[in-house]
């Protein structure tokens, strides 16, 4: 095998990196997670995650851990309501979606990505996750890699995998490429489900895709209770910084809302009334549909550190774990004779099929902030039966 007597290194412990590391684990592979949060409780985990049939739950089920995800994903946070901007409800498959269906091609159970990383973790060896490791630097050593951290520690390996996010630093060691703003920008916020009871009493546990004026308000509720909600908007690239908003001035965030999204029902008021602040802006990327690199035997990126893309498919994480399974299968297959084969048979099919996605989710992008998105958009549950 490829990597025998290799040290591997994965740089970033979100769910690609846990599920690459679990995967090479099991062909008994050298494998290291640096991992920049101080521990596992150090960061609140964002919001929940939608597994798909061919990609993420068969990067679950080829680690042997579907049984277990089985236990720990929401049934029935996958169901959708398709609301106006006055809050009418134009579609809800509360009633006809079964709460579980694995195997199926459009079931898309979801989870929390407190529990699915938690599960992650405890299918890995000890000591697998080398925590406080923040990324800095790193210099060719011999046939490898010599990683700095910002802790003031350094470790070799022979192969460095990069799964360190849309921000990824190690990214600029193998191409100069950078993602592409989408035209679109999503303002998060958090509110107890105390604070928006009409809401709650909507969402039921589920998702609510609002659309209106080519504006949209797009939520799901997470295991606690919480409503994580995003309003969606065509807005130029530097809207946060030019808005002259500060994110963590409530008042200031509701009248905004209150003026942008002027003729919206004043039941969504209470989600901008009540958040948990600060807001969050996330101008929304994308990696150009046609990119590639020349590839080196020993380092190659995956997830969105190799194919940021927007989340109107939610193939993000999903696109992601699929590059952990095929990877893993990539580096432990016989057929290559060198790692730099291996590597690149990987980064040519993961390169095809992020293009594809990304393509997708910039094209719903556009169908959901258009001005004929809520008749597009029911037009399209109605027509395909999607979570």
């Amino acid at each position: 095998m490829l990597i025998n007597n290799k040290s591997i290194a994965i740089i970033g412990g979100g769910p690609a990196g846990l599920t690459l590391a679990r995967l090479l684990q099991l062909k008994n592979a050298e494998v290291k997670v640096y991992e920049r949060d101080f521990n596992e409780h150090a960061r609140v985990q964002g919001s929940p995650l939608d597994m798909h049939e061919d990609s993420g739950l068969a990067a679950l089920r080829k680690a042997g851990l579907l049984e277990e995800f089985k236990k720990t994903f929401r049934p029935g946070a996958d169901k959708t309501l398709i609301m106006d901007k006055q809050a009418k409800i134009l579609f809800s498959d509360h009633e006809t979606k079964p709460d579980e269906d694995f195997g199926a091609e459009h079931f898309r159970p979801e989870i929390d990505r407190g529990p699915l990383r938690k599960m992650l973790l405890e299918s890995l060896q000890p000591e697998t996750v080398v925590w406080d490791s923040h990324f800095i630097s790193m210099e060719s050593q011999n046939e490898g890699w010599l990683i700095h951290f910002k802790n003031g520690t350094s470790s070799y390996a022979d192969l460095v995998i990069a799964a360190d996010g849309a921000r990824s630093r190690i990214r600029s060691y193998l191409t100069e490429i950078q993602p592409i703003y989408s035209g679109i920008t999503m303002l998060e916020g958090i509110v107890s489900k105390e604070y928006a009871p009409n809401i709650n009493t909507l969402i039921n546990g589920g998702k609510i895709m609002a659309f209106g004026n080519s504006q949209n308000i797009l939520m799901g509720q997470k295991g606690n209770g919480d409503l994580g909600f995003y309003a969606s908007f065509k807005a130029d690239e530097n809207w946060a910084i030019n808005s002259g908003l500060d994110f963590s001035d409530s008042k200031a965030i509701f009248q905004w809302f209150k003026t942008e999204y002027s003729d919206w029902n004043e039941i969504w008021h209470e989600l901008f009334k009540n958040a948990t602040t600060p807001f969050i802006p996330r101008p929304i990327y994308a990696m150009p549909l046609d990119q590639s690199w020349k590839t080196k035997p020993n380092i190659t990126l995956m997830g969105d550190a190799a194919h940021v893309m927007p989340p109107f498919a939610g193939e993000g994480a999903n696109m992601a774990m699929l590059d952990a399974l095929e990877l893993s299968e990539h580096l432990t297959d016989y057929h290559y004779k060198t790692l730099e084969e291996a590597i690149s048979e990987y980064e040519i099919k993961m390169h095809k099929r992020a293009g594809k996605a990304i393509k997708e989710s910039l094209e719903n992008g556009e169908r959901m902030h258009s001005d004929i998105a809520l008749s597009t958009m029911l037009e399209f549950f109605n027509g395909h039966r999607l979570s």
